[in-house]
């Protein structure tokens, strides 16, 4: 064991024991894949409280927060408003299997936001709001195929788990096992950036294609950024084939913009899902579109879609705090100024370093690859240097900043982060990128 491993080893001694007792009563001792480290090597970290940017382990460490829950907190760890909020809606009462005031106040700030958005279904998750939308498609089309882009993750959904990103990806099961071939058959995979791509999928499967989804900010093979060409052809294509498009923005609605990114290409899906900031930072999802495609929702319509705890009050308290502080005159602004800041300093400090590499940004979420082309799709991703990005992931942890423990996420910059937190962000990687080029 190295003098490096016997040292970190003593330093998250608490975590450590944690995470044994975990794996005796959780597969991999952990509840999600994307949390077990399996990309960067060593043991996952225990939490116990965040706190504005910052996140402290069990054995008191401080870091500088960069993941916010895997994007959820753009506010921030544990802000006032929704703390409050949830605090006097579990008061309440934390669920009525009920129609509540709330979900009406949720919904009407989804629609004033999301372009697209003329209704909205409430659901649990970002899993949920996919797989129910690609139902939703199939049923309005009545149509089979779905397609999507190698590299884009929609949560765990089978039809869609195949060539996926995320922990897909990083773990190397792109294809899961339970998938049946039965499933993945209704799925084409596609390459993003590419309209050749595109093209090629409506000749040959005319009038058979139900929709396409797309994460129009990639964030699940690292943040890729796509050609406004690409995006064009994709609206046009679909709306000459009558297939739908679905905006998959659990994770950029409400990040890269106010009304996502969307709003930002000047792009109108016909479906939209969203997850992650209308929940506030607990379990949500949504999606939404066209009314006339919505209504063809039980009990509107015929497709089934239903769920216990959609819309519950703890949940749509934290969601309508955290859209109403993003409504803030300003609050744009200074995350992109905030974000700008980290953009630039990461990547002149990998320049002095001499490490190739490249940094793409949109908004408030930011990769850097360790790859010296330009990443605009999962083959270009996927030629990054993994185990220079596990030394990078280390070094930083070491020097107090928590950043997403893969190569192939996004990082993400919130309203709690100071001008001082990005500055020590940059002047740790520059130290640490320092040591792995003289390495």
């Amino acid at each position: 064991m190295t003098a490096d491993a016997t040292e970190r080893l003593m330093k998250f001694e608490t975590s450590r024991r944690a995470y044994a007792r975990a794996k005796e009563l959780m597969p991999g001792g952990v509840n999600s894949a994307a949390r077990a480290f399996g990309a960067v090597g060593g043991e996952p970290l225990f939490f116990q409280r965040g706190e504005g940017a910052y996140l402290f382990d069990l054995d008191g460490q401080k870091y500088i927060d960069f993941i916010g829950s895997w994007g959820p907190l753009i506010l921030g760890h544990a802000h006032p408003a929704v703390v409050a909020a949830v605090e006097e809606a579990a008061r309440n009462g934390t669920s009525f299997g009920a129609p509540t005031l709330a979900e009406n106040e949720l919904a009407e700030l989804i629609v004033g936001a999301v372009p697209s958005v003329e209704k909205v279904r409430l659901v649990n998750s970002g899993t949920e709001a996919t797989m129910s939308a690609l139902r939703l498609a199939r049923g309005f089309t009545g149509r089979n195929l779905i397609a999507k882009f190698a590299g884009n993750y929609h949560g765990h959904v089978d039809s869609l788990l195949v060539a996926a990103g995320s922990a897909a990806a990083t773990l190397g099961v792109p294809n899961s096992p339970g998938v049946t071939p039965g499933t993945a058959q209704d799925t084409l995979i596609l390459t993003y950036n590419s309209t050749e791509s595109l093209e090629k999928a409506f000749a040959e499967h005319p009038g058979q294609i139900a929709a396409v989804i797309i994460e129009p900010v990639a964030g699940n093979m690292g943040c890729t950024v796509p050609q406004a060409e690409f995006m064009q052809r994709l609206r046009e294509l679909t709306a000459d084939d009558g297939a739908l498009l679905i905006f998959d923005e659990v994770m950029t609605g409400f990040r890269v913009a106010h009304g996502g990114a969307q709003s930002v290409f000047g792009v109108r899906p016909d479906l939209t899902t969203l997850g992650k900031i209308v929940g506030g930072g607990l379990p949500v999802g949504a999606f939404g579109g066209r009314a006339d495609i919505m209504d063809h929702i039980l009990p509107a319509g015929r497709v089934f879609q239903a769920g216990t705890l959609s819309g519950n009050p703890l949940a749509t308290a934290a969601g309508i705090a955290t859209l109403r502080e993003l409504r803030r005159p300003g609050v744009y602004e200074e995350l992109e100024t905030l974000s700008g800041e980290l953009e630039r300093g990461l990547d002149q400090a990998a320049s002095d370093a001499g490490i190739p590499h490249t940094l793409r940004r949109m908004g408030s979420m930011l990769t850097l690859f360790f790859h010296g082309e330009p990443v605009v799709d999962w083959d270009s991703a996927s030629q990054c240097d993994t185990k220079l990005f596990a030394k990078f992931f280390w070094g930083m942890i070491e020097r107090g900043v928590y950043l997403p423990c893969s190569q192939f996420e996004a990082m993400f910059v919130s309203l709690a982060h100071s001008a001082q937190d990005i500055q020590a962000t940059v002047d740790a990687a520059r130290d640490v990128l320092a040591r792995l080029a003289a390495d």
